[in-house]
């Protein structure tokens, strides 16, 4: 299970790098600020979540992950600078990115003996941050903030399948996987059929 997670978290940084790096682009920002958003659209919810249980921050013991994000950016950067693409497209990897950090902070957290809950609350702000970060550094709403589709609830759902299954006895890495492909297929589901959460609306 352990070498399941790390390559998880490689491929979970650099998706959410590439996410940065689309949103980016849309501004018209130049290679630093592409990285700067890239970078910490990729790092920036695993460090609140090793932050918050006392652990290592991840991309500091391992620069593995540092580079994987750094490589991602730049490549991307060059690779589609040029290029017209649709303003809606960075959401697709954004859901991927969001799926493989949920599971990956929910496993951590368990990992270092967070409670059920806790734990799951942590792998949906591993999953989120790095997207409020990218929005927030674009100077747009970040996405769990906006009147949109599901989004912060569909990490939980999948934080709490992959906690479920394993106290069932499930095996960790079915459960990982049954984890990722919840949090996907209600992001995704969410998103072309505009399933959204019930918003407050107060009378004057």
């Amino acid at each position: 299970m352990d070498n399941l997670l790390y390559w998880i978290g490689l491929a979970a940084v650099a998706v959410n790098a590439l996410t940065g790096v689309l949103d980016a682009g849309r501004k018209r920002m130049d290679l630093v600020g592409a990285v700067m958003v890239g970078m910490a659209t990729a790092l920036g919810g695993g460090t609140v979540r090793d932050i918050l249980l006392q652990r290592p921050v991840f991309w500091l013991s391992d620069q593995s992950y540092l580079l994987a994000a750094l490589a991602t950016t730049v490549v991307v950067f060059f690779a589609v600078r040029k290029l017209q693409l649709p303003s809606r497209l960075f959401l697709i990897p954004d859901a991927i990115g969001l799926a493989l950090f949920t599971v990956v902070g929910t496993q951590i957290a368990l990992d270092w003996h967070a409670p059920w809950l806790a734990a799951s609350l942590l792998g949906m702000t591993t999953g989120v941050v790095g997207g409020v970060l990218r929005d927030v550094l674009c100077n747009e709403v970040p996405l769990i903030f906006v009147r949109g589709e599901l989004y912060a609830s569909a990490a939980w759902a999948g934080a709490l399948v992959l906690i479920g299954l394993q106290t069932l006895a499930v095996s960790a890495v079915t459960a990982a996987w049954a984890g990722m492909a919840a949090v996907l297929g209600i992001r995704l589901a969410a998103m072309a059929f505009r399933i959204t959460l019930p918003t407050y609306s107060a009378k004057e």
